[in-house]
C-alpha cells in the first residue's frame, strides 16, 4: 500500500507541475455524417417510405411467442395508432411514459409512439416488485405505464426459432452464451444459419467465447460493450465490411464518431495501452444527463464532456478493448482488487458447475473476500471442498473463493447482467437465505 500511496503523490506533484495530455483512442474506420436534423421515427422509417429504397412490405419483427409477422409498413402504422392512443389518454410532449415489457412487438410499438410524440421513455424489467416500479415510477414522475403479460424465452425455444426461421444474426446475452455451452440439446436443431452471433449486456470472457463457437459453425462472433447512458460504446470489428482479424474476449473497438481514453482510478491520469483503469468515452450519442437529477449527471459526466462508465478495462497494441470488470463490484481484499467476472469464468468451466456468481462479502481482516454463489449440474455431488480447490489451484491467493453458497438459480435481469444486489441481500439477511 505504501508504495501504491507514493506513486500517487509522484503523480499528483507532477501534475501540479506539468500539464497532462490525454491519451486519446479512436475507431480504425473513418467517421461518418449523422443526420441531426430528424426525429428518431422519421430517421428509422426514411428508407420505407416517400422515395425511400427500402421495402416496405419485408418482415420486420416476428413475435417468437405466437408467429405473428409485421412488416415495416405494419411496424410503423402500429406504432402511430398507439401514439394517437395515448395522445387521446394526455400524453404530451416532455411527458414520462414507462414501458414494463419483454423484449416483444408491442415493445418496438410502444417506443416508437412515445418517440412520436416527442415524450420520455422509461424502461423498467417486468420482473420488479410493485414497490420497485413505484420507486422508479415516481423518480421518473411517469404518468403512464404500458404494460402486458410476461413470458419467458428458453434457450430450446431459441434455437427452435433460428431453425424454423434460418436466422442469420443473432445478439445474445453471455447467460443465454453459457445456457448454449452447457446445453445437451444444440445437437437436435439445424443451427448453420446463423453468420454473426453478437454478445452484449455484460462481460463475456475468453473461455466460454471459445466454448459456443463449435455450435455454430457458420457464425463469426464478436462482442460488442455500451451502456443505457452512452450508448454503444466499442463493437467487433469482425462485423465490418472490410473483415479485421479480432481476438476472443475482445468487446471491438472504440465506436466512429467517438473519443475513448482509460484513466488511472485515482489519479485520474489518462493511461496509455494495456494498462487497466475507468474506460471514458465522449462524443455526441452520450445521453443528455440523467432525469431530474442534476447532481448524478455531473458525477457521471464532467465538464470537459467526458462520461465515466464506472467500468474497468484496457486498450491492446491492436486497438482492441478488453473489460475487466465493473469499478463499483472490484472486491477489495486488503488492498487488493479482486475481478468478480475473472472467477466466475473460471467456475462455470468446471464441468459440474452450471452457473455462477461471485460477490463480496465483508471481513473484518481483509475487508472484503470473494464468495460464490454456485448452481451445480442435476445430479452431480460437487462439494464446497471441490470448488474452492478448483479456483484455489488456478489464481494467486487474494483471488481464492472464501465461501461457497449452492443456490437453485442466478438471479439476473433480462439482459442478463447478475443481479450482484441480490445476492448481498442474502448475504446481509443471514444463512437462511444463502440457499
Amino acid at each position: 500500500m505504501l508504495s501504491r500511496q507514493q506513486d500517487t503523490l509522484f503523480l499528483t506533484k507532477k501534475l501540479d507541475q506539468e500539464p497532462c495530455q490525454d491519451i486519446i483512442f479512436r475507431s480504425k474506420l473513418a467517421d461518418i455524417v449523422i443526420p441531426n436534423h430528424l426525429p428518431l421515427t422519421d430517421y428509422v422509417f426514411q428508407r420505407f417510405s416517400g422515395n425511400g429504397d427500402g421495402d416496405s412490405t419485408a418482415t420486420c419483427l416476428i413475435d417468437s411467442a405466437t408467429g405473428r409477422i409485421f412488416t415495416y409498413a405494419n411496424v410503423q402504422i402500429n406504432s402511430q395508432r398507439v401514439a394517437v392512443g395515448i395522445h387521446r389518454l394526455g400524453i404530451r410532449q416532455r411527458d414520462t411514459v414507462m414501458l414494463l415489457l419483454p423484449n416483444s412487438p408491442e415493445f418496438a410499438f410502444s417506443f416508437l409512439a412515445v418517440a412520436y410524440l416527442g415524450a420520455v421513455t422509461t424502461t423498467a424489467n417486468p420482473l420488479y416488485t410493485q414497490a420497485e416500479i413505484a420507486r422508479q415510477a415516481n423518480a421518473s414522475a411517469t404518468k403512464m405505464i404500458i404494460t402486458k403479460q410476461c413470458y419467458g424465452i428458453s434457450p430450446v425455444l431459441v434455437m427452435e426459432l433460428i431453425q424454423r426461421y434460418k436466422v442469420t444474426v443473432v445478439p445474445v446475452a453471455p447467460s443465454v452464451v453459457l445456457a448454449f455451452v452447457k446445453s445437451q440439446e444444440t445437437e437436435r436443431y439445424d443451427l448453420s444459419s446463423v453468420r454473426m452471433m453478437i454478445s452484449g449486456a455484460a462481460t463475456l470472457r475468453k473461455e466460454l467465447e471459445e466454448a459456443v463457437l463449435p455450435k455454430f459453425p457458420n457464425a463469426i462472433f464478436g462482442q460488442g460493450y455500451g451502456m443505457t447512458e452512452s450508448a454503444t460504446v466499442a463493437k467487433s470489428l469482425s462485423f465490418a465490411k472490410n473483415l479485421y482479424k479480432t481476438k476472443s474476449g475482445a468487446c471491438g473497438t472504440v465506436i466512429r464518431n467517438a473519443d475513448m481514453k482509460v484513466v488511472d482510478t485515482i489519479t485520474g491520469v489518462s493511461l496509455p495501452r494495456n494498462k487497466s483503469g475507468e474506460i471514458c468515452i465522449r462524443g455526441d450519442q452520450l445521453m443528455k444527463g440523467y432525469l431530474n437529477d442534476p447532481e448524478a449527471t455531473a458525477r457521471t459526466i464532467d465538464n470537459d464532456g467526458w462520461l465515466h462508465t464506472g467500468d474497468i478495462g484496457y486498450v491492446d497494441d491492436d486497438d482492441e478493448i478488453f473489460i475487466v470488470d465493473r469499478l463499483k463490484e472490484l472486491i477489495k481484499f486488503k488492498g487488493y482488487q479482486v475481478a468478480p467476472a475473472e472467477l466466475e469464468a473460471l467456475l462455470i468451466s468446471h464441468p459440474y458447475i452450471e452457473d455462477a456468481a461471485v460477490v463480496a462479502m465483508q471481513d473484518e481482516v481483509a475487508g472484503e473476500v470473494p464468495v460464490a454463489f454456485v448452481v451445480s449440474s442435476e445430479g452431480s455431488q460437487v462439494t464446497e471442498d471441490d470448488v474452492t480447490s478448483y479456483i484455489c489451484k488456478q489464481v494467486v491467493h487474494y483471488k481464492r473463493v472464501n465461501m461457497v453458497f449452492f443456490t437453485d438459480y442466478i438471479p439476473k435481469a433480462p439482459s442478463g447482467k447478475i443481479l450482484r444486489k441480490d445476492l448481498r441481500s442474502r448475504l446481509a439477511n443471514g444463512p437462511m437465505n444463502l440457499s
